[in-house]
């Protein structure tokens, strides 16, 4: 009954629908409509109990940690994280398996089959996000590193939203991205392509690096 009726509800939370199942996935179900609510539980599908204290991360994951989107949580099961000195070191080990990274835009071009070519400023994630009132986790913001970790070219195709227009990516866009690296590099800087098979955007000003740590706590 949950997976007939999950698909049908919509959360809107900072300007974009998240479904309840994405919701239920996280433990969050606060921006849930309350007549939503009402039915689940009256279903059964939805203990009481889960409603108190939950909150919507959003898209951008406006939570005090971390916050993965449920599609983020799958892509990333089996990845390793990037290395960037132990992929110059043993190369071999690290192409043609799942790896993941977080990295700042300082490039955007065309790729092919009409994707985007970006490079990456090599970036790690904070152990907690940086928020300006620590009672209010709407006002945190996805954390990651001021400082840059190696670079990175990934080519990946764009979601539309992502492509063009207020959101798009550009430089200064953070982005998290699940792919694998093959044998090609870029013929500027001779550093790795990755080919992404999934990624989570930040628009500019949307995440704040850990230089933002003297106005905003962790």
């Amino acid at each position: 009954m949950c997976c007939q009726v999950a698909p049908l509800l919509q959360i809107e939370y900072n300007r974009r629908p998240m479904n309840l199942a994405d919701c239920l996935g996280t433990g969050r179900l606060s921006a849930v409509s309350p007549f939503a609510v009402v039915a689940l539980v009256a279903l059964g599908t939805v203990a009481p109990t889960l409603l108190v204290g939950c909150h919507g991360a959003g898209p951008y994951g406006h939570s005090v940690a971390y916050a993965p989107s449920v599609d983020e949580a799958k892509a990333v099961t089996g990845a390793r994280e990037y290395d960037p000195v132990m992929f110059q070191r043993l190369p071999d080990e690290w192409r043609g398996k799942p790896v993941t990274l977080f990295g700042v835009v300082t490039r955007r071009d065309s790729g092919p089959g009409g994707g985007a070519a970006l490079t990456l400023s090599v970036r790690r994630l904070e152990p907690r996000n940086l928020c300006d009132n620590m009672n209010d986790e709407d006002s945190c913001r996805v954390t990651v590193s001021d400082t840059d970790f190696g670079v990175m070219h990934v080519i990946v195709p764009l979601r539309a939203e992502d492509d063009t227009g207020e959101h798009s990516a550009s430089a200064g866009s953070l982005f998290r991205v699940v792919g694998t690296l093959g044998e090609d590099v870029d013929t500027n800087d001779g550093t790795p392509i990755l080919r992404a098979t999934f990624y989570r955007h930040w628009p500019r000003n949307f995440y704040v690096t850990k230089a933002a740590s003297r106005n905003m706590r962790q």
